[in-house]
C-alpha cells in the first residue's frame, strides 16, 4: 500500500517562544463549534451578475497557500511571479497568508508594524497567544503578506481534528503534515475570523485558498457563517496524482473510479477529505486546465466553475533583441561541457551539435521521460539510417538520490581548465616572439617557437585526458545505480554514448545552478543554451517547465495530457508552426504516441539553423500571451463571480 510524503518544510532552526494559545482562546473554539449552523446552500449564479453594483467599495483579497514565503513546489512560482499582476488591480488591499519558516523568512519576508485592518487582526491573534508576523513578502511587488507559525497552536491541534471529524467527517491521524494542515487551517480560520469582526461591516472580504494543506480552514468559515466569499484552487488532486503514477490507463478509468475508496488505498483519506471538503465548501471552485477539471469532477464529486491557467512573468525573462545573442553565448558554455565530457574518448562537429533537454521533478512516468528516452533511441536509430550529420547532446535533468558528482567528470572538467591555462600561457608566449619576428621581417616557424616546458606540458595533459571507455551516461554516482528507472531504460534501449551513436545522452540526477562545478550555469542560462526543450508529460496539471522554455525563446514540446498543451490546442490550432508541439498521447498507445516524438525531434533535428533562428523569434514573441498581465484577468474574474455568489 502506497503512503503519502509529507511535504517538506525546510531545515528546523531555533525560533523566539511563543505564547501557547490561552485558556479563553481554546473555550472560543469550543463555544463556536457548538452554536453555529450547517453550511448555507452554495448561491447560484445569476444570468446577467448585477450584484456588483451592490457592493460596497474596494473588497479586500486574502490569499492563503502553503508555499507562500516557502518554495516547496510549483506552487510557490505561480504565487510568486503573479504578485505583479494582482498588486496591480488591488494594490494595498491584497494579502497572503502562509505558514511562517524561520529559515526561509530570514530571507524572503521583511516585517512591518501592526497597521490596518489586516495588522490589527494579526495583533489580536498575538494577543490570543498565536505566534503570526506580518510584513512584506520580498519579491517583485512587494506584498503584504501574514506568516503563521503553526507550532503555536500545537495544543489545540487535538481540538481541531476532534471538531472537523464532528462537522465535515475528515479524519486524522498523527501524521506530521496532518497535524500542519489542521494547525493551519485553525490560525487561517482565526485570522479570517478576526478580520471579519472589524471589516465585514464596511466592505466585502474574499479569502482564495490553494491546495489542500490550506483549504481546512474553507468548511470551518463556512460552518461559523462567515460573512466573506471562499475561492478554493486545486493545482492537481492528490488522489489523482497517485493514481497516474500507478495506472497507465488513468485517464480511460477516471470515469469509473471512486475518489473516496483510491483515497483509502493510497492512506491518503485525511488528505482527500480536506481537498474534498474545501472543494464543496467554496463559493467559487477552480483548478488551472481542462485536464484536472475531469479528476475534479470524478473524484472530489464536483466540477469547477472556472479555469485558471497559470502563468509566468515574462517580462522578468525578456532579452528584446538580445535573445540570439545569449542563446549563443550560453550554448559556448554547453560546448565546454560537452568537449570535457565527450572528447576524451572521441570528437564530433560542434557547428551540427543540437542541444536539447527535459527536466522536472524526477517522477519518472508522470513527467514522459519513459517516452523520451524511447523516442531518443528511435531518432538514433532514424539519424544514423539517414546518414545525418546532426549530433544530439540530450540532457535529463531532474533530483534523483546520489553521493557525489563522479570523479571521472570532475577530472575531465579540470583537466579541460588546464588545457585552457596552458593555451593562454602559450599565446601570450608566442605572442610576444611572434611579434618581434614578424617585425624583423621574416615568418617563424611557429612550433619552434615554443617553449619544450609547453611542448611537455601540453603532452602529459592530453595524455591524461584521453580515454578508451565511452563517456558516462550519468554524471553522478547514484545511492541505487541498479534500480534507476532512468538508467536501466538508457541501457535496455543501448543508448551508451558510442562514437557511432548520433543521440548522445547525458542524465544529471541535480538542480543545475551556478556554484555545479560542470555547467557553472544557472537553470535559465543552460536554457537559453538549448535548443530544443521536450517535456511529454503523461501527468501534468498544468506544465511550468515547456512555459518557461518558451519564454526564454527556446520552443518545446508538451503533451495533450499535460493543462499547458490542451489550452495551447484550443488556444492557438497552428501551434507546431510557432515552436510549441504537442505529442497527442490521449486515446493513444505508447508506442505511437513515441513514434509522434520521434518525428517532431527528427524534424526539428533537420531544420536549417536559419529556420531554427525562425522558431526562436516566433516563439519568443508568442510567449508575451502567457504573461500575468493577460492571464491574470482569469483570477480577476474569478474573485468577482465569488463577490456576486455571496452578495446575490
Amino acid at each position: 500500500m502506497a503512503k503519502a510524503s509529507p511535504q517538506s518544510t525546510g531545515k528546523k532552526t531555533k525560533a523566539k517562544k511563543t505564547k501557547r494559545p490561552t485558556k479563553k482562546a481554546k473555550a472560543s473554539i469550543a463555544h463556536k463549534s457548538r452554536s453555529t449552523d450547517t453550511p448555507p446552500p452554495i448561491a447560484k449564479v445569476p444570468d446577467q451578475p448585477t450584484a456588483v453594483t451592490a457592493r460596497r467599495v474596494e473588497p479586500l483579497l486574502m490569499e492563503i497557500a502553503w508555499e507562500v514565503c516557502n518554495q516547496v513546489g510549483g506552487i510557490y512560482t505561480v504565487l510568486r511571479s503573479k504578485v505583479p499582476s494582482m498588486v496591480s488591480r488591488w494594490s494595498s488591499r491584497y494579502c497572503l497568508v502562509g505558514p511562517y519558516k524561520a529559515n526561509t523568512a530570514e530571507v524572503e519576508f521583511e516585517p512591518a508594524p501592526l497597521v490596518g485592518a489586516v495588522g490589527q487582526a494579526v495583533k489580536r491573534l498575538q494577543d490570543m497567544g498565536y505566534a503570526a508576523h506580518y510584513g512584506r513578502w520580498l519579491v517583485s511587488g512587494r506584498p503584504h503578506v501574514v506568516l503563521l507559525d503553526t507550532s503555536s497552536v500545537s495544543g489545540v491541534v487535538n481540538e481541531v481534528k476532534h471538531r472537523v471529524w464532528a462537522d465535515h467527517g475528515v479524519p486524522s491521524s498523527n501524521d506530521s503534515t496532518i497535524n500542519e494542515a489542521m494547525a493551519f487551517g485553525e490560525m487561517c480560520r482565526a485570522l479570517m475570523t478576526m478580520l471579519s469582526e472589524k471589516e465585514s461591516q464596511r466592505r466585502q472580504l474574499v479569502a482564495h485558498f490553494h491546495e489542500w494543506q490550506a483549504g481546512l480552514a474553507i468548511p470551518m468559515l463556512r460552518k461559523e457563517n462567515w460573512p466573506g466569499s471562499l475561492v478554493f484552487t486545486t493545482h492537481a488532486t492528490l488522489v489523482g496524482r497517485y493514481l497516474a503514477t500507478s495506472n497507465s490507463s488513468f485517464y480511460d478509468h477516471l470515469p469509473f473510479l471512486n475518489g473516496d475508496q483510491e483515497a483509502k488505498n493510497f492512506n491518503v483519506l485525511a488528505q482527500h477529505m480536506i481537498e474534498k471538503a474545501a472543494a464543496h465548501g467554496s463559493h467559487v471552485f477552480t483548478t488551472v486546465s481542462d485536464v484536472t477539471a475531469q479528476e475534479c469532477t470524478h473524484l472530489l464529486g464536483r466540477t469547477p466553475d472556472t479555469l485558471l491557467p497559470n502563468g509566468l512573468n515574462i517580462r522578468r525573462f525578456t532579452a528584446t533583441h538580445e535573445f540570439q545573442t545569449l542563446h549563443e553565448t550560453y550554448k559556448q558554455r554547453l560546448h565546454e561541457f560537452t568537449i570535457g565530457h565527450f572528447f576524451p574518448s572521441y570528437h564530433f562537429d560542434l557547428d551540427n551539435t543540437l542541444y536539447m533537454f527535459t527536466s522536472g521533478r524526477y517522477e519518472y512516468l508522470n513527467k514522459g521521460m519513459d517516452i523520451t528516452i524511447e523516442s531518443l533511441a528511435r531518432l538514433n536509430h532514424r539519424l544514423k539510417e539517414t546518414a545525418s550529420p546532426v549530433t544530439v547532446v540530450f540532457f535529463i535533468i531532474t533530483k534523483a538520490p546520489f553521493k557525489h558528482i563522479n570523479v571521472k567528470a570532475l577530472q575531465t572538467r579540470a583537466m579541460l581548465n588546464e588545457f585552457r591555462t596552458v593555451a593562454d600561457a602559450i599565446k601570450e608566449d608566442i605572442g610576444d616572439r611572434l611579434f618581434r619576428e614578424v617585425a624583423c621581417g621574416s615568418i617563424p616557424d611557429l612550433n619552434a617557437l615554443m617553449e619544450d616546458y609547453w611542448r611537455l606540458r601540453l603532452r602529459r595533459t592530453i595524455h591524461a585526458w584521453k580515454s578508451d571507455a565511452p563517456p558516462a551516461i550519468v554524471t553522478h554516482d547514484l545511492i541505487d545505480d541498479a534500480n534507476d528507472p532512468v538508467l536501466n531504460q538508457l541501457r535496455n534501449c543501448k543508448l551508451f554514448n558510442l562514437e557511432g551513436d548520433r543521440v548522445k545522452v547525458v542524465f544529471h540526477p541535480d538542480f543545475v545552478q551556478a556554484t555545479n562545478p560542470l555547467f557553472g550555469l544557472e537553470y535559465d542560462q543552460f536554457v537559453r543554451g538549448c535548443h530544443l526543450g521536450v517535456f511529454p508529460s503523461y501527468y501534468e496539471p498544468w506544465g511550468y517547465t515547456p512555459l518557461e522554455s518558451i519564454a526564454l525563446g527556446v520552443p518545446a514540446v508538451t503533451s495533450d495530457l499535460s493543462g499547458f498543451g490542451s489550452y495551447l490546442k484550443q488556444l492557438m490550432p497552428d501551434h507546431a508552426s510557432k515552436g510549441i508541439y504537442v505529442v497527442p498521447r490521449r486515446h493513444n498507445d505508447f508506442s505511437h504516441s513515441a513514434e509522434e516524438l520521434t518525428d517532431r525531434l527528427f524534424r526539428f533535428a533537420s531544420l536549417s539553423r536559419r529556420d531554427r533562428v525562425v522558431l526562436r523569434n516566433s516563439v519568443e514573441s508568442f510567449s508575451e500571451h502567457f504573461d500575468w498581465h493577460n492571464l491574470g484577468r482569469r483570477y480577476h474574474e474569478t474573485h468577482d463571480l465569488a463577490l456576486d455568489r455571496v452578495i446575490g
